[in-house]
């Protein structure tokens, strides 16, 4: 399939507009039009499905609302460059869609006259139709770019949404919200006030999703809990799991056991080992590496199989040995690689990756040392009486949020460096793998308390907003926002969009956004942001240091 892309829903979009001829991510012109495709379907899907269930005409909800998280999960930067697999999506996203249709003709209903619910085409139409029906296919800018805003803020949540349904947890209410939203901005004429408003709903059901996760997580696994966290290695062939999959770890680690076989996490599955349920491994050995982008590198020096459970891939190159070795699963896919499937049990069967194994060497050593973590909310409000009194004494002036996304990008040094500055009486609350570019830095401690506190994956961006709602309460204050808290967030996809969302839902305002502001935002909802939450950027390190009273 091929035709003309417009990408530009990651941080990495080209001169900071958009990529036209190939993804910054690796993902390919004709891979693009895909998803537009893909896109297209699933708003036609939600078309149809929110108008029977508004008719109360009964249907396969759970088929519909898997296809939907999963199609949208799947159009994340880096989650899936399998254009194959794509396709198969549109086409049976286009059969689900033509059985509501049928549905709801039987049921005498007037559907919406859209496009995303009439067309029919097949595999020979795909690529003609893609290059309709992208991200420029609305003129207006301010309205694309809310439209775009909602859609990617609704990628993220399907991403959160989906590693609960994973573990059994399913809101209905968010699945129709989900669908609802995809429906009005596709059959509804809304206005910029009505996308406005629709956005900041999206907010707050993205606080209901990680909400919904986080029980989900710690019902399963227990609440997470200060660990320290090994970076060397064993002298046992390992296997390195990527992504953020929980329950895909469990199943590797139960048929891991006893086979001689070590398991280490990467990346965004460092916070695993903070999971009291995970400790009881002897041969969860402990985390390699570092955030996603430096995996052409890592991987090749880990020796072992790589399993990605979610996003994030980075291609191989060409001749890149560990390729024969790269496992995906969930919504992820890169062409080439062996997918695994997942059972009516939600199961994984990893027996082809564990005898893959039991071929390599093992892992070299990059470092050596700990990590510590584990500050999620519980964990943290364990330790809040500490955190008060240094907080009361002055031993603690500020904190400092620093969560979201690491990035290849040099002006990601900034974060770094930001760090290292800062004064020795702030603590920085962190969750995402925007942690890598300090969580490895001697940054000591006030009074035993860490001066970062890693709450875990983005999701558990959650626990931070639970931590500054507690501290509220604790210190009496009306508003959020006269908590001495800072926020300077990196941030890179869409299920950073969902976090800042869902922040701003909660009242949050005065949040720096970098490297870059997103180029989906135009300047007249960049407006909006800035009169009604005081949205920035970032400059440089001495200039935001004085801008947040972060001097001496």
């Amino acid at each position: 399939m091929e035709g003309n892309m417009f990408c530009y829903q990651c941080q990495e979009a080209a001169k900071g507009v958009g990529c036209v001829l190939k993804g910054v991510c690796g993902k390919n012109a004709s891979t693009a039009c895909s998803m537009d495709l893909l896109l297209f379907v699933v708003r036609g899907v939600s078309v149809a499905a929110t108008a029977l269930r508004r008719q109360s005409v009964d249907f396969d909800r759970n088929r519909v609302d898997v296809f939907v998280t999963d199609a949208l999960f799947c159009t994340i930067t880096n989650a899936n460059f399998d254009e194959e697999s794509i396709l198969r999506r549109v086409e049976a996203g286009l059969e689900l869609r033509n059985e509501l249709v049928a549905l709801a003709v039987q049921a005498g209903m007037a559907l919406p006259q859209v496009d995303e619910l009439t067309w029919n085409g097949s595999r020979t139409d795909f690529s003609d139709k893609a290059k309709t029906v992208g991200v420029l296919r609305e003129p207006n800018v301010d309205v694309r770019s809310l439209n775009e805003l909602l859609v990617y803020g609704l990628k993220g949540m399907a991403a959160y949404h989906e590693h609960a349904m994973r573990l059994g947890h399913s809101d209905e209410s968010i699945h129709t919200f989900m669908q609802e939203a995809l429906a009005r901005i596709t059959a509804d004429s809304l206005s910029a006030d009505e996308l406005v408003a629709l956005v900041l709903r999206t907010g707050e059901v993205g606080v209901q999703t990680m909400a919904l996760l986080d029980a989900a997580n710690t019902g399963r696994y227990g609440h997470p809990e200060m660990t320290r966290v090994n970076i060397g290695v064993g002298k046992r062939p390992g296997i390195l799991i990527s992504g953020h999959d929980l329950r895909d770890l469990e199943d590797l680690l139960e048929q891991t056991e006893g086979t001689g076989i070590d398991v280490y996490t990467h990346s965004e599955m460092l916070p695993a080992h903070y999971y009291p349920a995970f400790k009881k491994y002897k041969h969860f050995v402990g985390n390699y590496g570092n955030a996603w982008w430096k995996q052409r590198e890592e991987f090749a020096a880990f020796n072992g199989p790589i399993v990605f459970t979610t996003n994030c891939i980075v291609p191989p190159l060409e001749n890149a040995a560990y390729k024969e070795r790269m496992f995906t699963g969930n919504s992820t896919g890169y062409p080439g690689c062996r997918h695994l499937e997942t059972d009516a049990n939600g199961r994984k069967d990893f027996s082809e990756v564990i005898a893959l194994a039991h071929q390599c060497e093992p892992p070299t050593e990059l470092e050596t040392g700990e990590l510590i973590g584990g500050f999620a909310h519980n964990q943290v409000l364990q330790l809040a009486d500490a955190v008060v009194g240094a907080v009361k004494s002055g031993a603690i002036r500020k904190f400092i949020v620093m969560a979201g996304c690491d990035g290849r990008m040099k002006s990601r040094d900034y974060y770094t460096e930001f760090a290292k500055a800062l004064p020795q009486d702030t603590v920085i609350l962190t969750a995402g793998c925007a942690k890598y570019k300090y969580n490895k830095l001697p940054l000591g401690d006030i009074n035993g308390i860490p001066r970062v506190l890693d709450a875990g994956q983005c999701n558990d961006s959650y626990s931070l907003a639970l931590i500054a709602l507690k501290l509220k309460e604790v210190f009496g204050l009306n508003d959020i926002n006269e908590l001495p808290i800072v926020y300077n967030i990196a941030w890179y996809e869409q299920k950073a969009v969902i976090v800042l969302l869902a922040l701003l839902s909660l009242g949050v305002k005065q949040i720096h956004l970098g490297p870059t502001l997103p180029a989906f935002l135009s300047p007249g909802v960049v407006k909006v942001l800035v009169e009604n939450f005081g949205i920035g950027g970032i400059t440089s390190v001495d200039e935001d240091l004085a801008k947040f009273g972060l001097k001496g």
